[in-house]
C-alpha cells in the first residue's frame, strides 16, 4: 500500500480561535474550508504550552518531562551539519534537548524513506535528531509547491512541517496599517478588561489569526496544485495559546486548547468529535497511517480509528500538561502539572515558597512585541480587580504574592477559570479524585523532572491515567496540603517526610 504523504500546518500562538468555531469579529476562509473536509477536534490539547517544548511533544509523543525538552530552547533552522561549534556549545542549547534514546518523528520517517522539509523555523534541539532534506524559508504556497515537486521527482513519499509565524505577536499593529477586524465586534474573556486598547489588542491577535489563514490556503493551493490532495494526510492544529494573561505559559483553557483539523487521504466528510485528545496522540497517528511500528514507551494513543468512525472509539479519560520554570530566574523555579477531565481543570504547584514563574517577553512588553493588554490591565487595575488579579498570577514575583498549591475549575459553570474551588467542602472528592489521577500519571510517565514533583501515593486505590481504572498503590498520608499551604509544603515534602 502507497504510504502517504504527510502535511502539518502549525500556526504559532493561535488558540481556539477561528471562523469555523464561532470566534467573533474573525474570517478564517481557508482553515474553515479545511474543516469541512476534515475531522473537527473541538477538545484538543497541548502538554506544555510554549514553542519548543510543544514541538517536542508533537515530534515525540511523549510528555517534555520524559522526552527532555523542558522549554524554549534556540532556533537554528539549518542542518545539523552546518552548525557552528560556537553554536553548538551554548548552554541552554547542550541543556534542553531531546534525549538520545528517543526517536523523533524526522528520524522514523527518514528511515522510511521520505524527503522531509521544515518551514520558517525548527526550534528544537539537537539539530542531529531532526534530518530534514530541506530547511526552507516563510511558507508559501510558491515554496510548499516546489518542494512537493522535488519529492515527486525523487519518487518518495513527503513530509512537510509547514509552520506559521502569523499568529504569534508582534501582531498587525492598527494604528499604522487598517485591520479587517472591527474591536467593537470582538468578544473578550471575562479575565481581560474590557477597555478600547484591550479590543484593540484582542482584534488585532484576530487579524494574525487572519493572515496565518492566508498561508494556510497557500498550503491547500499547493496540494491541489501538485495532485497530492487525495493521497496526503493533513494535520492542522496551534502550539499553543495566544500571549494574553491565562494564556502562553499558562495552564488555562486559553494556553493549552488549540484548534486541531485532521483529514486522512482520500475523500472526507466533515465530523466534529468532542473527545479529549492531546498533541502527544499524532506521533501514533501519523506512524499508523505511514505503516510503521511506533517506538515504545509513547505516552499517546492513536486517533485513526476515531478519525475511520469507528464504533467505540474514544480519547483519553484526561489529558494532562506541564511547565516546569527552569531557566533565567532567580531560583528554579516552581514545577506545574495539571490535569484536566473534560470538565475540571486540576493543577498542581510545588516550588520554592517564593518561586518564580518564567514570563514571556510577549507575554509583557508593548516593544517589540506590541503588547497592549498588559499595561492596559495595570493601568485599570481599580476598575478590573479580577483581570487584575490574574495578571498577577501570571507574574507572581513580579507582584510579591504566592500562588496556591492546589487550583480547581469547573469549567462547565466559570469557563474563563475565575473562581478556584480546590478548598470548597463540595468540591473535595472531584478534587481527590483528579488528584488521583495526576500521581498516576506521574509514575506511569516517570515524571522525574524535579525531585519537587513527587506526590505520594493516594491514601486509597488510584486510577491509572491510561485506563481510568483502579489501581493497586499501597496506601500512604492523605495527599491534601493544608488550606494555607505554599508550593514547596505541599505532596513532594510530604513525600520527602513520610517516605
Amino acid at each position: 500500500m502507497k504510504q502517504p504523504n504527510i502535511l502539518i500546518i502549525l500556526t504559532e500562538d493561535q488558540g481556539t480561535q477561528a471562523g469555523y468555531l464561532g470566534t467573533p469579529g474573525v474570517q478564517t476562509t481557508n482553515i474553515d474550508a479545511l474543516a469541512r473536509t476534515s475531522v473537527v477536534f473541538e477538545r484538543a490539547f497541548v502538554v506544555y504550552p510554549v514553542c519548543s517544548a510543544s514541538k517536542a511533544a508533537l515530534y515525540t509523543g511523549m510528555f517534555n518531562h520524559a522526552n527532555g525538552i523542558l522549554n524554549n530552547t534556540l532556533n537554528y533552522h539549518k542542518p545539523a551539519a552546518q552548525l557552528t561549534e560556537a553554536e553548538k556549545n551554548v548552554p541552554l542549547y547542550q541543556r534542553n534537548r531531546i534525549k538520545p534514546d528517543v526517536m523523533t518523528l524526522t528520524e522514523i520517517l527518514s528511515k522510511a524513506g521520505y524527503w522531509q522539509g521544515v518551514m520558517h523555523k525548527l526550534h528544537v534541539a539537537p539539530a542531529e535528531k531532526f534530518p530534514y532534506d530541506e530547511f526552507l524559508p516563510d511558507p508559501s504556497q510558491r515554496i510548499a509547491t516546489e518542494f512537493i515537486k522535488r519529492a515527486q521527482e525523487k519518487q518518495k513519499p513527503w513530509f512537510l512541517l509547514y509552520n506559521i509565524p502569523n499568529s504569534h505577536r508582534p501582531y498587525p499593529n492598527s494604528d499604522k496599517k487598517p485591520i479587517r477586524v472591527k474591536p467593537a465586534e470582538v468578544k473578550l474573556p471575562s479575565y481581560l478588561p474590557d477597555t478600547p486598547e484591550i479590543r484593540k489588542d484582542w482584534a488585532e491577535y484576530l487579524a494574525g489569526i487572519e493572515e496565518a489563514d492566508a498561508r494556510v490556503g497557500g498550503a491547500l493551493a499547493a496540494l491541489k496544485e501538485t495532485g497530492t490532495e487525495n493521497d496526503t494526510l493533513v494535520i492542522f492544529l496551534g502550539d499553543h495559546g495566544p500571549s494574553f494573561q491565562h494564556g502562553k505559559m499558562c495552564l488555562y483553557d486559553l494556553g493549552l486548547r488549540t484548534p486541531l483539523l485532521i483529514r486522512a487521504p482520500g475523500k472526507q466528510k466533515s465530523t466534529r468529535t468532542n473527545a479529549l485528545v492531546s498533541t502527544v496522540d499524532l506521533l501514533p497517528t501519523i506512524l499508523d497511517y505511514v505503516g510503521v511500528s511506533a517506538p515504545p514507551g509513547l505516552h499517546g494513543k492513536n486517533l485513526r480509528p476515531i478519525l475511520e468512525g469507528k464504533r467505540g472509539a474514544q480519547g483519553a479519560k484526561a489529558v494532562f500538561a506541564e511547565i516546569s520554570h527552569l531557566g533565567p530566574l532567580p531560583n528554579n523555579g516552581m514545577q506545574e502539572r495539571v490535569v484536566f477531565d473534560g470538565r475540571y481543570r486540576l493543577i498542581y504547584r510545588e516550588g520554592p515558597p517564593k518561586a518564580a514563574r518564567q514570563v514571556n517577553a510577549d507575554s509583557k512588553d508593548p516593544k517589540p512585541w506590541g503588547n497592549r493588554s498588559y499595561n492596559e490591565t495595570l493601568r485599570v487595575k481599580e476598575q478590573f480587580p479580577v483581570a487584575f488579579r490574574v495578571l498577577q498570577e501570571m507574574y507572581p514575583q513580579g507582584f510579591g504574592i504566592t500562588l496556591p498549591t492546589f487550583e480547581l475549575y469547573d469549567t462547565k459553570t466559570d469557563p474563563d477559570e475565575l473562581t478556584n474551588l480546590a478548598e470548597e467542602p463540595t468540591q473535595q472528592a472531584t478534587r481527590k479524585r483528579l488528584t488521583e489521577l495526576l500521581q498516576s500519571w506521574v509514575r506511569e510517565t516517570r515524571d522525574k523532572t524535579s525531585p519537587l514533583t513527587s506526590p505520594p501515593l493516594p491514601s486509597s486505590p488510584g486510577r491509572s491515567y491510561l485506563t481510568g481504572k483502579g489501581g493497586s498503590e499501597s496506601p500512604s498520608s492523605s495527599p491534601f496540603p493544608a488550606k494555607n499551604e505554599r508550593p514547596g509544603e505541599g505532596l513532594g515534602e510530604r513525600l520527602r517526610t513520610t517516605s
